[in-house]
């Protein structure tokens, strides 16, 4: 039941019995995934397959990782994360392909009540994360529950985005905010 809220937005109970285990599973595979060599290809595989079992070909993570869920994230085709990568995933988290994430970045899909007699009760909610295709998010970027990212946006390092951010964006800050659009005179000759 409290899962069920959980995945739906709804103030939810996280230390419920089958939620606490299903995050004790995942930062035990977490850990395992942490502690092996990257030459050990098959056994990273075999974890990955695990914890994050929505995830398209080609999409790899450096260790170290932190999932709450891992379960609750899709990743497309072709992905890749740099040492760090945080993603409490206690709402949906859609990653489209071709998505890389720098060093230190964070996707948070939990919220706490603002009033303080909910806060108190640590009941808490979460909102969903959407990353469309095609998108860099540069070192120590954080994402907030509720917030989309259009396809081909550049998140600039140390970003905090708060609100959504359109298509082919160039965004950075605290809070993130639009720059400008990323256009064909960006290109840097390889086309």
């Amino acid at each position: 039941m409290e899962k069920e809220k959980m995945l739906a937005g709804q103030l939810y109970d996280p230390v419920d019995k089958e939620l606490s285990e299903m995050r004790l599973k995942a930062r035990k595979l977490a850990r395992r995934y942490n502690n092996t060599d990257e030459d050990n290809t098959e056994e990273l595989q075999a974890i990955l397959t695990e914890l994050v079992p929505n995830r398209g070909k080609d999409t790899f993570f450096q260790a170290p990782v932190h999932f709450d869920y891992g379960c609750f994230i899709t990743f497309g085709d072709g992905c890749g994360a740099n040492f760090n990568f945080v993603v409490l995933d206690c709402c949906p988290i859609t990653v489209g392909d071709h998505v890389f994430f720098g060093p230190n970045c964070t996707l948070a899909a939990p919220i706490h009540p603002l009033c303080p007699e909910e806060r108190n009760s640590y009941l808490e909610y979460a909102k969903p994360i959407v990353i469309g295709n095609d998108c860099w998010l540069a070192s120590n970027v954080t994402v907030c529950g509720g917030v989309t990212i259009g396809d081909g946006c550049v998140i600039g390092a140390g970003s905090v985005v708060t609100r959504d951010i359109p298509a082919h964006s160039l965004a950075a800050g605290n809070p993130c905010r639009v720059i400008r659009q990323i256009t064909e005179d960006d290109l840097m000759g390889i086309h």
